[in-house]
């Protein structure tokens, strides 16, 4: 049996508004007042508040899918580092082989594409989910309420439904401009639930999604000015409120809007860049480091935990226990890497050419050839407990998952500023004083320059996929040293391979839409040559296959 997911939510939306029971209920009646709304948000501010908490709850579940599956049946269903997981997958910076133990498979290859696929299925439903989840706060606190309690917790609620529909945006439809007009998602608000409930909802072009998103960052910036309150990093406080617009701005291509709102960030943020002499250590694994705006915060307790591997660290920790360890674990794009001074410091994120890391402790050194990687693997992510000898092959998956971290805002501010005023100071600065000492801006193209800068940065965790889209490139793999010759795709800038397809259960579920009004079919790509990365000369895929394990020679 089919999930009605988007249909369902809207339906259920409107319901909450019948009882008085749980937190995403209001006070019996069929119209809410704003004296209600402020019952419940702030004579009751428990319920607003684990209102709060199921949005970010929802974030990292352990099988949010089993109810539409029927079981567990991905273990990669994992709430929004599926999301993260899936566009790294899609992409051609992290490179992995196609196994039994690798759960990225139909990622790698886009059948993920069709819209009867499970990819396809989790992620409408994961982000819907999130929506659901701040619609109900949103709709249990008056606009304009001036307790700070209050304020703040709206603001989590209307941050985190952008936040949302910006990653839906950026799936389902190509860059915003050009794209104004073009249809997107359909828009569920805690207004229009009832609505939909007997009318369904269409999808809305670009601009109104995009316009929908600006509206709630813009108000929940507002509120937290208002409110002063700041908490926890699992939860969106003033900097990464204005981190978000920024993101937002930057795929508008607004880049003085995107570079005002990333200073704001940083302004606004306690988070630092990582310092020079730190960069290149296995890091990224717990809330409370320096350079952390936001991110999944995950307990001990915690069902991903208990399930051993159904975590985001075991797909991606090279020196943890989890499927990394049986796939081979993610390796860089060979080209990429080779862009890589050995004066920068990010260099040591990965092994070396040989399948060496001298920057690493010999216990982890000898790690990675016990655990026969190949080269280039990512020694990125520490395992839980942080970069110690005592905590190398933990199987206790803990780990936090990153979500946003300042550094970004300072490359946002850097392209910002390049494309708006042709000034790339920030560029340099940033670079030399936090990465490679070494750094000066080429002479070249400044947006592929920050764009490169930014696929070394923030390789692995599941943000350059909307790179590429807002700034509508290809997926060209040759080269990059995938080693399984299915796998090597130059996809072009603009296929409709590149979006998603909304699921078929959402389809036949919403009065709204119809099969016409889904993204067109896209075959799957048919590989193609790949290419030496040295010589740029054609070669067998199956060559490179033995060569990333050392086991063959070129044979032309």
């Amino acid at each position: 049996m089919k999930t009605k997911y988007l249909f369902t939510l809207a339906l259920a939306s409107s319901l909450a508004f019948a009882g008085c029971e749980d937190l995403d209920t209001m006070p019996s009646g069929g119209t809410v007042t704003s004296g209600q709304k402020e019952e419940v948000a702030e004579s009751l501010p428990e319920r607003a508040e684990a209102g709060v908490t199921a949005i970010f709850a929802q974030f990292s579940v352990y099988a949010p899918n089993y109810t539409t599956f029927g079981d567990v049946l991905r273990h990669n269903d994992l709430g929004y580092p599926t999301v993260m997981m899936l566009t790294d997958a899609n992409g051609q910076d992290v490179v992995m082989e196609d196994n039994g133990y690798n759960w990225a498979g139909s990622s790698m290859d886009f059948s993920d594409r069709t819209y009867t696929s499970y990819e396809a299925q989790m992620v409408w439903n994961d982000m819907y989910q999130i929506i659901f989840n701040a619609n109900n706060v949103i709709a249990t606190i008056s606009a304009d309420t001036d307790e700070a309690q209050a304020q703040y917790f709206l603001a989590q609620g209307l941050a985190g439904r952008a936040f949302s529909y910006l990653t839906l945006a950026q799936l389902y439809q190509f860059n915003y401009k050009g794209h104004e007009s073009a249809l997107c998602v359909p828009i569920i608000t805690n207004e229009n639930s009832n609505d939909a409930v007997l009318n369904g909802a269409p999808r809305a072009t670009v601009e109104a999604v995009y316009q929908q998103i600006n509206n709630d960052l813009t108000k929940a910036i507002e509120l937290l000015e208002k409110s002063g309150v700041q908490k926890s990093r699992r939860y969106i406080n003033l900097g990464t409120a204005y981190g978000l617009r920024a993101r937002m701005n930057l795929a508008m291509h607004n880049y003085a809007e995107a570079a005002a709102d990333a200073t704001k960030a940083i302004q606004a943020t306690d988070a630092v860049p990582a310092a020079l002499d730190k960069v290149g250590r296995p890091a990224f694994w717990s809330l409370n480091e320096a350079n952390w705006m936001w991110g999944i915060e995950i307990a001990e307790t915690d069902d991903v935990v208990s399930s051993g591997i159904i975590n985001w660290i075991s797909h991606n920790g090279t020196f943890n226990y989890g499927y990394c360890w049986y796939s081979g674990g993610h390796q860089i794009n060979k080209k990429l890497y080779k862009t890589i001074p050995d004066s920068d410091a990010r260099k040591a994120w990965w092994s070396n050419e040989k399948g060496d890391n001298p920057a690493l402790t010999p216990a982890y050194q000898k790690f990675l050839k016990d655990y026969k990687y190949v080269p280039l693997t990512s020694c990125k992510f520490s395992p839980y407990g942080g970069y110690s000898d005592a905590n190398l092959g933990s199987d206790n998956n803990a780990n936090d998952v990153i979500l946003m971290r300042v550094e970004e805002m300072y490359l946002i501010k850097a392209e910002g500023e390049a494309m708006a005023t042709g000034n790339t100071a920030a560029l340099e600065n940033f670079i030399r004083t936090y990465r490679d000492p070494e750094y000066k801006v080429p002479a070249t193209d400044i947006q592929e320059e920050i764009l490169r800068q930014r696929r070394i940065e923030f390789w692995g965790e599941g943000l350059i996929w909307f790179d590429f889209m807002r700034l509508n490139k290809g997926i060209d793999r040759r080269g990059a040293g995938y080693p399984n010759e299915t796998m090597i795709f130059n996809i072009p800038a603009g296929d409709n391979l590149l979006l998603w397809r909304i699921p078929e259960a959402e389809i036949q579920a919403n009065p709204a839409l119809d099969e016409d009004d889904n993204n067109p079919v896209a075959p799957t790509p048919s590989p193609v040559e790949d290419i030496d990365y040295l010589s740029g000369l054609s070669m067998s895929p199956y060559v490179l296959y033995d060569m990333n394990r050392g086991i063959g020679k070129l044979v032309m």
